[in-house]
């Protein structure tokens, strides 16, 4: 059923009912194979299809599919949930008072500091929103085309203005190794060193270790084999030397209430979220004395792959412990081999003594 484009009494409300259209539709678009409670989605379509009062309703509503196992509604939600904010600022009457312009313009405010990668998340969720937009609304047997595809958006740069991921040192990852040692985090002191110590000694996303099971773990002479789910819900394999971590794994608490037999999960059983891991990883740092730009749990993936890179200089071994489906996506850390830019430097000192 199609509605007219102004349907509700003023464009706050209308682009809420809109937007709330949009969630339900890529709720039962996007891939549901990491879903794990059918009733909760369900519950969730079914108040959208009731109606929502406001951003947040519906913002506790997103977050309720993601954490059901609709992750990838993130991707989606949050860069419109960011333009309906800005768009409430602007006092408009239309929705058809929107255009690229105006799009542009608001995505020059909201994107200034994001990665390249993000800003193309931004980028496709604009356009898949207006598309939706054009298909879905009609008056008087017309349709408002919005007619937006960024196309001449400059703030994606492509590969030209790849930005170098935040790591830490050798001496940063020394001071970040002796705070985990020495913190108490309580109850859950063994639980929360422990999958710190395996995304940092291993390099896995955040997003794989928080969903590793006990039986997931297998002994091989002084190594632990670890079995990852990746990114398309494929598999791969990780190793630690067991020294690293036996024996908080000999000593964390397993939480039977886990239907999935996850390792690291809250008193409820549930599993631990990647905004809560990210908040013990800055933390550690605030503790440590160690400031970042970006001080989330994925640096410290950057963290174990620019030291790798450094340490061996293969980029296929990079490729292979972080699971890369491109070995372009791992020549990024290439950019910190030192060795090469003194070899550099070396020549340009050469080349300036032949010339006296």
């Amino acid at each position: 059923m199609k509605y007219p484009l102004d349907c509700e009494e003023n464009f706050e409300k209308s682009f809420l009912f809109w937007l709330a259209k949009y969630v339900k539709f890529k709720l039962n678009s996007l891939s549901n194979k990491e879903l794990k409670n059918p009733e909760i989605l369900s519950s969730v379509n079914l108040a959208l299809a009731q109606g929502v009062k406001n951003i947040h309703e519906l913002d506790s509503l997103v977050k309720k599919a993601r954490n059901s196992g609709l992750s990838g509604v993130n991707t989606y939600f949050n860069p419109l949930k960011k333009l309906f904010e800005y768009l409430c600022f602007y006092k408009l009457y239309s929705l058809k008072q929107i255009d690229e312009e105006l799009v542009i313009e608001i995505l020059a405010s909201i994107t200034g500091s994001l990665s390249d990668a993000s800003k193309k998340n931004y980028r496709v969720a604009m356009i898949n929103f207006f598309d939706f937009l054009d298909k879905q609304n009609e008056e008087n047997q017309k349709s408002h085309i919005f007619d937006i595809n960024l196309k001449n958006w400059a703030g994606i740069v492509g590969k030209k203005g790849v930005k170098l991921p935040e790591f830490m040192n050798e001496e940063e990852l020394k001071k970040f190794l002796y705070t985990i040692e020495n913190t108490n985090f309580k109850s859950n002191t063994i639980r929360n060193q422990l999958i710190i110590k395996l995304i940092i000694f291993t390099g896995i996303r955040v997003s794989e270790a928080i969903h590793i099971r006990l039986k997931d773990i297998n002994e091989e002479n002084d190594l632990y084999t670890i079995r990852i789910r990746a990114k398309g819900n494929k598999y791969r394999v990780v190793m630690i030397k067991k020294e690293l971590i036996e024996n908080l794994l000999k000593n964390i608490k397993i939480n039977y209430l886990s239907q999935d037999s996850l390792l690291f999960v809250n008193k409820k059983g549930k599993p631990l979220t990647q905004s809560y891991i990210s908040r013990i990883v800055e933390q550690l740092l605030f503790h440590a004395g160690i400031r970042k730009r970006k001080n989330g749990a994925h640096m410290l993936r950057h963290t174990f792959a620019t030291l790798l890179y450094k340490k061996q200089k293969d980029l296929l071994l990079v490729q292979e412990a972080l699971g890369h489906a491109s070995l372009d996506t791992s020549r990024i850390y290439t950019h910190f081999d030192n060795d090469k830019l003194k070899l550099a430097a070396e020549v340009a000192k050469d080349f300036n003594d032949n010339q006296k």
